[in-house]
């Protein structure tokens, strides 16, 4: 992307994903990540400004629990998610996470 317009460090990746917002209950991937947000590859249904509950699978397979807020979606392709409402310990274990996939 040559306007890129984020100052954070984005990784590419390809992790399980569960989340919950408005449509209920949903799996896709995540494939690209940023300790201030993700893009998530899915079917399901999101509106912009959603507030979404979102697991992530780790390489440990553990899951790490995050919320957001869907910032743009596309029908049937995914949505981009802004990580608004972390604590300081889902913050470090995102940072962790980026910084492993660097």
């Amino acid at each position: 992307m040559k306007n890129e317009r984020r100052a954070d460090q984005r990784v590419g990746v390809n992790l399980s994903t569960k989340w919950r917002g408005a449509s209920g209950l949903h799996e896709g991937r995540i494939e690209d990540l940023s300790v201030k947000g993700c893009f998530v590859n899915t079917h399901g249904v999101v509106d912009t400004g959603e507030i979404v509950s979102l697991l992530i699978k780790l390489p440990s397979e553990q899951w790490l629990p995050l919320r957001g807020k869907v910032v743009s979606a596309q029908q049937l392709v995914g949505f981009s998610l802004t990580f608004s409402i972390l604590n300081d310990k889902e913050r470090i274990a995102l940072d962790q996470l980026v910084k492993a996939r660097a």
